[in-house]
């Protein structure tokens, strides 16, 4: 054990004890608990400028906020959100926007979420509970360091124009106050890391850190392949970080007691180098269902426990006893059902599928996420929901509606056990017509393309496209390594980070050919020069 690391634990744990008992209370009563939520936002709000335009001052119940102010996305809030960037105060909240925090749109494209003191303390009353959970089912967690999904920013070529300043220095900053410094003193890898000058050394100072830690307890990131892509990378360093482990380096003190016991491990088996390491916490529904499942494989007596809904809007859901139950203490949600009707929490039902809705203290009003979800059981009174993907996560280019939820399941069925590091579907174009192209990192099985046309033609609108030729067969694309980092990069927002990336098992764009590096698994159509060539390394994209 690790006594600053076990101290530091232990007074985390401790801070957040409130926020576990106002949830575990809020649980059994959830429709009281959002409604107070709401008139707090409204009455705190009132002297705003989007209350003022929406008559705050008269809202007494939801039904009233409801008629007063519309649902909106993103777009309906980027007029308001770039007079926030030139220095307007007081516009959609009192509490002043520290930052703004970019995210990518459902199209690439980049959104800016406001950030407050509120939506912070909105935050950390889901963190508290999800953490102390966590310890619960885990004591053992408390006795050495942790590791939480430090990850490098995007470089940003594009000049900001803005007087708030746009994302955060650390990952830790979302926590705010004492409870930053607390995680920080149980990092495992220190926030340095993060500025590292490319994604080669960050990788290598994240694996250094990572390595030297025998007590690491607990692993927390986002997407799965995230972690497995350090682990892809292990086995080529292994020599130089166990030299450094050795000796020493500016990053870290010469350890040669830990460079001998892993001397004696395997880098190709993660579970012979971390002795203590009880629970890996990351995605694992929807899309990130294959990518947990292949993470799983390598560490097949870890204890993985997967992530609530979080999307740099909202904290939507978080694991806790076994369930994902909605954060009721957090924000104010709403739910769009299958009809368009618009419903609040007591009025979901089990089985059925949901667009979230939510009102936060960072000034985001009726706001569609455009996340999907089921509710597929209950934790007391309150909603449990699985992730089902993204409401736009659509491709529609003669009618097939492929959705990104049908294609995760296809490609589930088309992979079996055999589940590769990586895996798009996305549309491609050329002279021998449209189709979708897989995407995948791996060794392929001959029969998956095949098999994948079958599969997707259980869709009735792409089995009809294929019959009327709009669509030929599906092919496979066989990315030569990275492959989920490549995407990263080319989809994430400017400032970004790679680790906040939603994962997709679909895209809507064509062209992915020409950026990944690899080839087409059959001969029908040759890659061009460009795609032989990919990307030779992730620093030459930064």
């Amino acid at each position: 054990m690790q006594p600053t690391a076990t101290i530091a634990n232990a007074l985390w744990t401790a801070s957040n004890l409130p926020a576990w008992r106002r949830f575990r209370r809020a649980l059994a009563e959830p429709r009281a608990v959002q409604r107070r939520k709401l008139q707090g936002l409204i009455e705190r709000n009132a002297d705003t400028a989007f209350g003022k335009m929406h008559r705050f001052s008269s809202i007494r119940t939801y039904e009233e906020f409801a008629r007063c102010v519309p649902v909106s996305d993103y777009a309906g809030f980027e007029p308001w959100i770039e007079r926030i960037r030139q220095g307007e105060k007081n516009l959609l909240t009192h509490d002043a926007v520290t930052h703004l925090v970019p995210t990518s749109g459902s199209t690439g494209g980049r959104k800016l979420i406001p950030f407050t003191a509120g939506l912070q303390r909105e935050f950390n009353a889901a963190i508290g509970p999800w953490l102390v959970d966590l310890v619960r089912q885990s004591p053992g967690l408390l006795g050495g360091p942790s590791y939480w999904s430090i990850t490098p920013v995007m470089e940003n070529a594009t000049p900001q124009n803005s007087v708030v300043p746009i994302g955060f220095e650390t990952d830790t900053a979302y926590l705010g106050g004492g409870r930053r410094k607390l995680a920080e003193a149980v990092m495992a890898v220190p926030s340095s890391a993060a500025h590292s000058k490319s994604l080669d050394e960050f990788r290598y100072q994240t694996l250094l850190h990572l390595l030297a830690c025998r007590e690491l307890r607990l692993i927390s990131v986002w997407h799965p392949s995230f972690l497995a892509l350090l682990m892809d990378v292990l086995p080529e360093l292994w020599k130089r970080l166990l030299k450094d482990i050795e000796c020493g380096s500016p990053s870290i003190a010469a350890r040669p007691h830990r460079a001998e016991e892993l001397a004696a491990a395997d880098s190709l088996k993660p579970e012979t180098l971390w002795p203590e390491l009880r629970v890996i916490s990351c995605w694992g529904d929807g899309a990130a269902s294959l990518a947990s499942r292949e993470l799983q494989g390598r560490f097949p007596r870890t204890r993985f426990q997967h992530k609530g809904l979080i999307a740099t809007e909202a904290f939507v859901t978080l694991p806790f006893r076994e369930h994902h139950p909605l954060a009721v203490c957090s924000h104010f949600f709403e739910f769009i059902d299958p009809d368009g009707q618009v419903l609040t929490v007591e009025s979901v039902r089990e089985d059925t599928e949901y667009e979230v809705v939510v009102t936060t203290a960072g000034g985001l009003w009726r706001y569609r996420l455009g996340d999907r979800v089921t509710v597929n059981g209950w934790v007391k009174r309150t909603p449990s929901l699985k992730f089902f993907g993204r409401g736009a996560s659509v491709s529609d280019k003669f009618g097939e509606k492929l959705s990104e939820e049908f294609v995760a399941e296809s490609l589930i069925e088309v992979f079996g056990d055999d589940t590769p590091r990586f895996a798009l579907l996305a549309p491609d174009e050329n002279a021998s017509g449209c189709r979708y192209t897989l995407y995948i990192e791996g060794e392929a099985r001959p029969h998956w393309a095949a098999k994948l046309d079958r599969t997707l033609c259980q869709n009735p609108h792409y089995a009809y496209c294929r019959r009327l030729g709009q669509l030929v067969p599906a092919r496979l694309f066989l990315v030569a390594g990275r492959g989920f980092e490549t995407f990263a990069q080319h989809e994430a927002a400017p400032g970004a980070r790679l680790g906040d990336l939603k994962p997709v098992a679909l895209s809507r764009k064509s062209g992915w050919s020409r950026i990944f590096s690899g080839e087409y698994a059959d001969d029908s159509t040759k890659p061009t020069e460009h795609s032989r060539r990919g990307i030779s390394s992730t620093s030459e994209r930064r």
